[in-house]
């Protein structure tokens, strides 16, 4: 054979390198009838809206460590069980702390006029033992400096300790879908993106909220409010404080829209007589392994039945609403996908898992623990400074990755909760291999939006649990809507924010991928190993895909 020019050797490699996805994709075979089936069943007669409806007109806030994540769970594991999936339970990752649950605020302000106010206390602060009445005061309390000034002058006060938000006008409408051109952008991977978490600065400002809870309480501050990052009305609202058993709480903490919160700071500002009535009544204390859970269930596989497919959403939210667009809408469309799947008498090689996680919202709790226990995990830091702080501000590695019993029978896990949008394609991951065999799986769906696959990482969900262990996990491109500007953990994340069209069609292309995933001949090509956690030492920060939004 004739020896090639290396200019020739080099166009040549180059070209069949290029041809590789599309040859990949051309190889990859998809279940033309299987998907008629499914699109069939979820366009003509689905049932995620019945599912999400109970979750959230009925059932409620599901915060993590309440009886409200209980009654979600009892009443998932019941309607598993009715559609015949197998070997469903939950699994408690307790002990996770104390329970809290909202009852009520209700605020007044009395001076220099009377005017009821909307308000809701962050997690895990407590109540005020019924109706209080106080002057309220601006106090800066951002640093040590800040707490020596105020020393002695806040007892029995309400104490507002941000500073008020800017208003602008609405130019551009909350809610928006996802155009051509930004679907493009996401297929354009600029390494130089990835976040990069300063932990000397976490971890100093995680001290000194230390330090200001032993400050408000040793000066008996009766109350702190904080404004809303949101306007219109909306309250955005999540934890103040600690849900780890015998740590020190800080006073009843409320969050108001900043409509209110702006207003009654120009008038304590300017020196006026502002008083306020409060009675936040919560319930806590309460410790139960039933409170902190992962629920699980099966479609058994076959002649791979020891391999598996998973796809998951997390059950748990916050309190400020019924948790619709985060994650209630995840989680409808994924039992969805499985009863779909049963609809269509689809018959599983590998075993279809679907996992209904909690936790979530206080760091992948569940699924951290699920991954640690079965699938892999490193060992414990001896380090006492280390084991009191919060997984994010852990630095280093305790040790090298251990390997379970799972770990090389997941093919992959899917994740859905980016909001209540349709899907419109998928986070490879950086995983080049498994880029084509996406493409090919989202080709029976452009007419439904859904045809979009980037090597883009994305993070802060539950895929992450997979991703950072080797193990195949990927979350789904969504419509934004209007998640980050109006419901993401707000008093607005309620069922009417989310269109059951959205569902119906994610619930469908969730199913097929699912499918196709468990009855493909291979497991899902995998990337390299993570290599150990390191700490940039010259700047104290951490490349970290896990703390990510797209």
């Amino acid at each position: 054979m004739k020896q090639l020019t290396p200019w020739f050797s080099a166009v040549s490699l180059s070209l069949m390198m290029f041809s590789l996805p599309a040859q990949a994709a051309a190889e990859e075979k998809t279940d033309a009838e299987l998907i008629t089936r499914l699109r069939e069943e979820a366009l003509q007669h689905s049932q995620v809206q019945d599912h999400f409806s109970v979750l959230t007109d009925e059932i409620g806030a599901r915060l993590t460590g309440s009886p409200g994540l209980k009654r979600a769970a009892d009443w998932a594991q019941t309607r598993l069980r009715s559609w015949g999936l197998e070997k469903v339970h939950t699994e408690s990752f307790a002990p996770f702390g104390v329970s809290w649950e909202f009852e009520h605020a209700r605020v007044r302000l009395l001076s220099p006029f009377a005017q009821d106010i909307v308000a809701i206390p962050k997690a895990w602060t407590p109540g005020t033992n019924g109706p209080v009445q106080a002057k309220v005061v601006v106090a800066k309390l951002s640093s040590e400096e800040d707490l020596s000034k105020w020393q002695g002058k806040l007892a029995g006060m309400v104490v507002m300790v941000d500073e008020p938000l800017a208003m602008k006008p609405h130019l551009s409408a909350d809610a928006r879908r996802l155009e051509n051109r930004d679907l493009e952008e996401l297929t354009k991977v600029d390494p130089d993106a990835l976040p990069r978490r300063d932990l000397a600065a976490a971890l100093k400002q995680f001290q000194f909220q230390k330090k200001l809870v032993a400050f408000l309480n040793n000066e008996k501050v009766l109350a702190t409010l904080h404004v809303s990052r949101g306007d219109d009305g909306t309250i955005f609202v999540q934890g103040g404080g600690s849900y780890k058993k015998g740590e020190a709480q800080p006073p009843t903490a409320l969050v108001l829209s900043s409509e209110s919160y702006n207003r009654i700071y120009r008038l304590a500002a300017k020196k006026q007589a502002v008083e306020i009535t409060l009675d936040v009544k919560v319930r806590s204390g309460e410790e139960s392994p039933d409170y902190a859970v992962n629920v699980l269930a099966d479609i058994p596989g076959s002649d791979k039945k020891d391999e598996i497919v998973m796809l998951g959403a997390h059950l748990d939210s916050w309190h400020g609403a019924t948790g619709a667009t985060d994650n209630a809408a995840g989680v409808a469309v994924m039992m969805e996908a499985v009863r779909l799947l049963r609809e269509a008498g689809f018959k599983p090689r590998r075993t279809i898992r679907l996992a209904l996680w909690g936790g979530e919202e206080q760091g992948l709790l569940g699924s951290r623990a699920w991954v640690q226990q079965w699938v892999a995990a490193r060992p414990e830091s001896s380090d006492a400074s280390q084991k009191d702080l919060p997984s994010y501000l852990r630095s280093g590695s305790a040790g090298p990755l251990q390997l379970k019993s799972l770990h090389g029978k997941i093919s992959a896990y899917f994740n859905l909760d980016n909001g209540g949008g349709r899907i419109r394609g998928i986070y490879a991951e950086n995983n080049v291999a498994v880029k084509p065999v996406f493409e090919s799986w989202l080709a029976p769906f452009a007419d439904l939006g859904a045809n979009t696959v980037t090597l883009r990482r994305t993070g802060s969900t539950d895929h992450v649990s997979f991703d950072a262990v080797g193990v195949p996990g990927f979350q789904f491109i969504q419509d934004p809507l209007d998640y980050m500007s109006r419901t993401h953990h707000s008093n607005m994340d309620v069922y009417d924010k989310v269109p059951k069209a959205d569902m119906v069609q994610a619930s469908l292309v969730v199913a097929s991928f699912i499918a196709h995933a468990a009855n493909r001949s291979d497991l899902l090509p995998r990337k390299p190993m993570p290599k150990e956690k390191k700490e940039n030492k010259e700047n104290n920060t951490e490349t970290s895909a896990a703390s990510a939004r797209p």
